[in-house]
């Protein structure tokens, strides 16, 4: 008697982000469904960078409405400089403020992962060291053109144009992209996602 297999659990990420869906199918994982929420992502007064992040991928997982079987992942992704947290720009003369205050400096990523299976939340969090390059004025103008500054924390994506502009990195490229695999990998298996299952 061969036994069948045990269902695969419904999971839905809650994110709108493009990035972290092409990330999720490099491991083979399409979510059955997105859910983005729609959270206030305001820093308390006088809050760090890191526990922000945590605070806000935790917020977005318990924000989602699921079903009680259900696995759903969220992340969050803050750009820090020192103690300032540099979010989503507002518009293209915010987003050169904020290359501006990073060019020729070292910067952190951090991106947290929160992953919900009912009452349960798994998380980690994943820091790292980015450096951009000193940038000149036609680099600037010439990337806040293209665009692709709109959306990114901090105003750039490392995947994007902006890759030209970072000679140095300290830690995760996929976490600095908004979603660190090796770590999210290892909290969908703890939530009982069978990663590694073959196709039937």
């Amino acid at each position: 008697m061969t036994l069948s297999p045990e269902p695969v659990p419904r999971f839905v990420l809650g994110s709108a982000s493009p990035r972290r869906r092409e990330l999720l199918a490099q491991i083979g994982v399409v979510a059955d469904d997105i859910c983005p929420p729609d959270i206030d992502e305001t820093p308390h007064k006088a809050e760090l960078p890191r526990p922000y992040c945590v605070r806000m991928a935790r917020e977005k997982a318990l924000a989602v409405e699921v079903g009680a079987d259900d696995i759903v992942l969220t992340a969050d992704t803050t750009v820090a400089l020192g103690r300032r947290i540099l979010g989503k720009p507002a518009d293209a003369a915010e987003a050169a403020a904020f290359l501006k205050a990073l060019s020729g400096r070292r910067h952190r990523v951090i991106t947290a992962v929160a992953v919900r299976r009912g009452e349960q939340i798994w998380q980690r969090d994943v820091l790292s060291h980015v450096r951009m390059k000193r940038l000149s004025d036609l680099e600037l103008s010439g990337y806040i053109a293209t665009g692709d500054w709109q959306g990114k924390a901090g105003g750039y994506a490392i995947q994007g144009p902006a890759g030209a502009l970072i000679p140095w990195l300290n830690g995760s490229f996929t976490g600095v992209v908004g979603l660190p695999l090796a770590e999210a990998a290892a909290l969908l298996q703890a939530a009982g996602y069978p990663l590694w299952r073959q196709a039937t």
